[in-house]
């Protein structure tokens, strides 16, 4: 009996030993588990600190990147001026700002034109507010209210090129200057029964039949090469019809590019005139870098053959009675000098018959 109440107390105690171990187990993995929250917690500030750092750096070296390319720029503008490009259709009027006017500016302002083909040196258009009147254009160019210089009519080969935006104080010059690029587009048309002719009106009479050649053509002065301003800086011509359609699409239509010394990109049109082509609209549009810039519409405008018939009929009127009046005028001395001569017969015969005095008077 007393074996078994010792076994019995020995297992109590193994039993009571385990449940004390258990607990310290238990307290052991609570303690571990707050240590381990404890980590994480730190490892989660710590990601966020350097997160913070990261960006403050990465901020901070873009603020130095963008200080340095602002004072590149402002370097940049400071010596080589403002630019700007205007694009314009030859015949219209046109406006050129200057970018860098001061107060008062009208007597401050100079203006200068320059072509590089064109020209070997520059010329002052306008020169402290006062018009240069030795150039062909003078009447075509006037000074506005705030300095801007104005163009009437312009033509595709006298005005377009590099304008010069110039400011004076007391005698010296003002930096920087505004430097404004002029890009005219022009259209001229030729036909099979025609030679070429200008796009002033915008038509031409032609007739159902002929071939006709559109070429468009954008004269340009710039910084880069023709090569350069058409791939770097994505001016573009294309022809397109009322609805604004690349004509390039239609193979009715030849369409070619090219260039030359003076016109940086020249797109030319062929096609066979129909008679539903009556009044139709072609037009050539400029775009740089995918937006349109300027335009030229061109319209197709057929003879009518009734006022043609008119015209001939008029025209040989004109010649008949024109070849009569010579004849009259040619006639005339003719016809007085064969009365002088009748007269002169008559009077001798007066003097040797003058019962034959009633003849002469008959005949005459």
């Amino acid at each position: 009996m007393k074996k078994y109440e010792d076994e019995a107390r020995k297992k109590a105690e193994e039993l009571n030993d385990f449940k004390d171990r258990k607990e310290e187990l238990k307290e052991m993995l609570d303690e571990r588990q707050e240590q381990y929250e404890l980590l994480e917690l730190l490892y989660t500030h710590l990601q966020e600190v350097t997160e913070k750092e990261r960006k403050e750096q990465q901020d901070k070296k873009e603020k130095e990147t963008k200080e340095q390319q602002d004072k590149k720029e402002k370097e940049k503008t400071r010596t080589s001026g403002v630019d700007d490009h205007v694009f314009i259709s030859s015949g219209e009027n046109v406006r050129l700002s200057c970018n860098n006017a001061l107060s008062d500016c009208k007597s401050k302002t100079t203006w200068i034109y320059s072509n590089r083909f064109r020209l070997l040196v520059i010329v002052d258009l306008i020169k402290l507010g006062i018009k240069n009147k030795d150039t062909e254009r003078h009447e075509r160019l006037s000074l506005g209210s705030d300095c801007s210089l104005n163009i009437k009519n312009v033509t595709e080969e006298e005005d377009h090129g590099l304008y010069i935006c110039r400011q004076y104080v007391n005698g010296q010059k003002q930096d920087p200057d505004a430097r404004v690029f002029l890009h005219v587009l022009h259209v001229s048309v030729s036909s099979s029964s025609s030679s070429s002719s200008s796009s002033s009106s915008s038509q031409t009479e032609i007739s159902p039949g002929r071939s006709v050649t559109l070429s468009c053509q954008l004269y340009s002065y710039a910084k880069l090469s023709c090569d350069d301003l058409v791939r770097s800086e994505g001016f573009e011509l294309l022809w397109v019809n009322q609805t604004g359609v690349d004509l390039k699409t239609d193979s009715r239509y030849q369409i070619l590019s090219s260039s030359d010394q003076y016109r940086c990109i020249i797109i030319t049109l062929n096609t066979t005139l129909l008679n539903e082509d009556d009044n139709r609209e072609w037009r050539c549009q400029l775009t740089h870098r995918n937006q349109v810039k300027t335009s030229v519409r061109y319209t197709v405008k057929y003879s009518d053959p009734g006022e043609t018939e008119v015209s001939v009929t008029a025209g040989s009127l004109y010649r008949v009675i024109v070849t009569i009046v010579e004849m009259a005028v040619f006639a005339a001395p003719t016809v007085i000098l064969l009365q002088i001569i009748c007269a002169r017969r008559a009077g001798r015969k007066d003097s040797k018959h003058p019962e034959e005095i009633e003849m002469p008077t008959i005949l005459q």
